[in-house]
């Protein structure tokens, strides 16, 4: 895991407890819906960030008999669990927490204390997403965030940014639903904050959903990376065509190479052994990344006419 990526989780984690601490306290003394599906949404935050680093730490163990080619995959696997993580005990709670209090309201309690804890949990959130947002733009490259999130192939950052800003616009909501129920007097508009939050969290949790299966399936190298291994094999030595490519991604920082490429049909079998270790190192100059490649040796056929 990168140090950008692990100071994001930490940030996250420290400010989402916080958070959760202060809401569940606000809950017990206004007894407002939507604080309390708050409360549940960020203490499902708190629980992911310990989950990407647990993630994180397991992903680095070295391959062995069982797993050839490492573990890296694990860090996909735990962000998954993120995402369901979120889904449930953040949006379907939320969900769940809003129709109750809708069906059954009851008058919102101390709502100064309410007010005054929306107002430290935002502030609380605004450090986290900005963290968050100040170690994106250091691997974003210029790309828009959409495109960061859905290319990346690290999965803790994307993840954190869609979750401090999904928190950040719960928390907004909640605010806006305090506030009408305090104006109107209607207890009721407080729930339907809980429940837009709810929809909201669960929306994001697809989002992350589908963006964790793509990784967990196997997904390609980027384009950016695509371009540098097709233009390093084809510039090294000896070699005079790319026959076959493919790449996977075994991790965020592992990439698995595989290709079949023409080679000069002069070169002897200790020449040709030279060539293949010089394309190689080509490759990995290029792409360092590139953990684990496979060259086979072959001769570009012509179709038939």
């Amino acid at each position: 895991m990168q140090d950008g990526s692990r100071k994001a989780i930490i940030a996250a984690f420290f400010a989402n407890l916080g958070i959760a601490i202060a809401k569940f306290v606000g809950f017990l003394l206004t007894r407002s819906a939507g604080l309390l599906a708050e409360a549940g949404h960020s203490l499902a935050d708190t629980g992911n960030q310990g989950l990407f680093m647990f993630g994180g730490k397991r992903g680095k163990r070295p391959a062995d008999r069982a797993h050839p080619f490492g573990y890296g995959p694990e860090r996909y696997f735990w962000s998954f669990i993120v995402a369901l993580v979120l889904f449930s005990m953040g949006g379907l709670f939320a969900l769940y927490e809003g129709i109750h209090k809708l069906s059954d309201p009851h008058e919102i309690k101390s709502i100064g204390i309410a007010y005054a804890i929306l107002l430290v949990s935002i502030a609380l959130e605004t450090y986290s997403l900005r963290t968050a947002v100040k170690e994106a733009n250091h691997v974003r490259h210029g790309r828009s965030w959409w495109r960061f999130i859905r290319t990346s192939k690290a999965p803790e950052l994307p993840v954190v940014l869609l979750e401090d800003v999904g928190a950040q616009t719960g928390l907004v909501v909640a605010l806006l639903g305090l506030g009408m129920a305090d104006i109107t007097g209607d207890p009721r508009l407080d729930a339907v904050g809980s429940i837009t939050i709810g929809v909201l969290l669960v929306v994001i949790a697809i989002i992350l959903a589908t963006e964790m299966k793509g990784l967990l399936i196997g997904e390609s190298a980027s384009d950016e990376d695509l371009d540098a291994i097709n233009a390093s094999l084809a510039g090294a030595d000896k070699v005079n065509g790319i026959i076959h490519l493919r790449t996977m991604h075994l991790g965020p920082d592992q990439l698995l190479v595989a290709a079949k490429l023409d080679f000069d049909p002069t070169l002897n079998v200790a020449e040709l052994a030279l060539a293949i270790d010089g394309a190689e190192a080509s490759l990995r100059a290029a792409v360092p990344i590139a953990a684990t490649i496979y060259i086979e040796p072959d001769i570009l056929r012509q179709p038939a006419e």
